[in-house]
C-alpha cells in the first residue's frame, strides 16, 4: 500500500505532520529506508555526542533515539492489535513519561541500534505479513481513528520527523 491510498477517515489530521515526511513510497519502503537512516546516524555518533541535547529542558541525543523506538513499539503494538479486529479503545501515551525512564546514560551505542533494529524488524514483519484489507481496517487510539496502513507510516514519518530535527538542531 502507498502513502496515497491513504483516506482521510484513517487518521488524525494530527499526525499529517508525520505523514507528510513520507513520501509516496510502499508501506516497507518506507519502512525499510527510515530503518537504514537510523543505524547510520546513530553508528556514526560517538558517546560524548549521544549524550547532547542542544539546550536545557531538551532531550539528549540517546534520549530522542529511545523515544523513536518507545514510540514505534506504541503504534506498532496498535496496528497489531486492529489487524486482528480489536475494537477495544487503546489509551494515549505521555511520551515525556518514557524518556524519564529510558536510562539513556547506561545505554551504549550498540544497544540502541540492536533494540531499534529488533523492534523495527518486528514492524517490517508484522506488516509484511498483511494484505490490504487488514492494512484498511480502523482502531481507536489516543480517542482518534486509526487504520493499521496509517500507524505504519506515521511510524516511518515519526523516525523522519525526529531525524530532521536531530541533523537540524544537534550539530
Amino acid at each position: 500500500m502507498r502513502l496515497s491510498e491513504l483516506k482521510e477517515n484513517e487518521f488524525n489530521h494530527f499526525y499529517a505532520t508525520y505523514l507528510n515526511m513520507v513520501k509516496d513510497e510502499e508501506l516497507l519502503e518506507a519502512l525499510i529506508k527510515s530503518k537504514n537512516w537510523f543505524v547510520e546516524y546513530t553508528e556514526g555518533r560517538t558517546t560524548e555526542q549521544l549524550g547532547h541535547k542542544y539546550g536545557p529542558d531538551k532531550w539528549t541525543i540517546a534520549e530522542v533515539l529511545l523515544h523513536i523506538i518507545d514510540t514505534e513499539r506504541i503504534f506498532q503494538y496498535r496496528a497489531f492489535r486492529f489487524s486482528r479486529k480489536d475494537n477495544t479503545p487503546l489509551p494515549g501515551f505521555d511520551h515525556n513519561d518514557y524518556v524519564e525512564q529510558c536510562d539513556s546514560e547506561t545505554r551504549t551505542k550498540k544497544d540502541i541500534v540492536d533494540e531499534f533494529l529488533s523492534v523495527r524488524m518486528a514492524t517490517i514483519q508484522l506488516f509484511k505479513s498483511m494484505d490490504t484489507k487488514t492494512l484498511t481496517q480502523i482502531g481507536t487510539a489516543s480517542d482518534m481513528p486509526w487504520s493499521v496502513a496509517a500507524l505504519g507510516f506515521v511510524i516511518s514519518g515519526h523516525l523522519k520527523h525526529h531525524a530532521r530535527i536531530l541533523e537540524e538542531r544537534y550539530v
